[in-house]
């Protein structure tokens, strides 16, 4: 049996409530613990894109289960994280093999949980966090005081500036997990949450919040989207009009945000047509 078909044939039984972590064998705990050097291995990941349109990126159910399994069969213990004592139900990843990929983890506070891959020449500047399942493409910064959720796919050559929050979506299974594509580069304060994928070569302003429920206005396509930001954007937090309009707690009408995107060698377009564009 391959890995696919171990980490499919353990959720059935997890799932049926013939194994738990009293119960798991030696051999389940091998089999997770296969999974998680193939996931640090870069050899499986939690999605994958599918076509070449930036919403063309699919979860692999079967990788996300076998990070809730990681969860379900396994026992909380205490660990030690230099002079930090905590509990957990995983260990903290070994680095000892980012230096040979030219990969650096700055010192006090660069944290990367087991079953995260890192690429080569990557930077993580403490205080960093990488969780579990997350893939982090070659040449990518992640920057102080960043969080990569679990399962998020961040492409390579990235950059996240300081203090930048990647969400993690590892349930429901079948929910792709928020995606930065090669090449984009986020602002410091930008947050991306809920599957949301960020194009590639895009460029996000800084403090900017991508997630589903806020509309990108593309004045390239002249359209709206939701879910995603196309390739090639440069994108900034602008607040429009809310379908609330007047009330009586508030004078002046109320307002919501919203997101521009701007072709990202495009700089013709002034304050003026951009509002006029957002009200259109």
């Amino acid at each position: 049996m391959n890995l696919e078909s171990d980490v499919r044939d353990l959720w059935q039984r997890y799932d049926d409530g013939d194994v738990d972590a009293e119960s798991a064998t030696g051999d389940e705990l091998d089999t997770l613990d296969a999974f998680l050097d193939a996931l640090e291995a870069g050899e499986v990941r939690a999605a994958e894109k599918t076509g070449s349109d930036v919403t063309s990126w699919e979860a692999n159910e079967w990788v996300k289960r076998g990070i809730l399994l990681n969860f379900g069969l396994r026992e909380t213990l205490a660990r030690e994280y230099g002079d930090v004592r905590y509990h957990d139900v995983l260990p903290l990843r070994d680095t000892e093999d980012l230096g040979d990929r030219g990969t650096r983890n700055t010192p006090d506070g660069t944290a990367i949980r087991r079953g995260a891959y890192l690429g080569s020449d990557c930077i993580m500047m403490s205080p960093s966090f990488v969780n579990v399942g997350a893939h982090v493409g070659d040449g990518t910064l992640v920057d102080s005081c960043d969080t990569v959720g679990s399962c998020a796919q961040i492409g390579a050559n990235v950059k996240l500036g300081a203090n930048t929050l990647i969400g993690g979506v590892l349930e429901p299974v079948e929910d792709a997990p928020v995606v930065v594509e090669d090449g984009a580069a986020l602002g410091a304060g930008c947050r991306v949450t809920s599957g949301f994928v960020v194009g590639e070569n895009s460029i996000v302003g800084e403090n900017t919040l991508l997630t589903p429920r806020i509309p990108v206005y593309d004045l390239v396509d002249e359209e709206i989207y939701y879910g995603h930001l196309p390739a090639n954007r440069r994108a900034f937090t602008r607040f429009v009009e809310s379908s609330l309009g007047d009330h009586d707690l508030f004078a002046g009408g109320a307002y919501k945000p919203a997101v521009v995107a701007l072709d990202i060698e495009d700089d013709t377009l002034d304050a003026t047509r951009r509002e006029e564009a957002l009200r259109e």
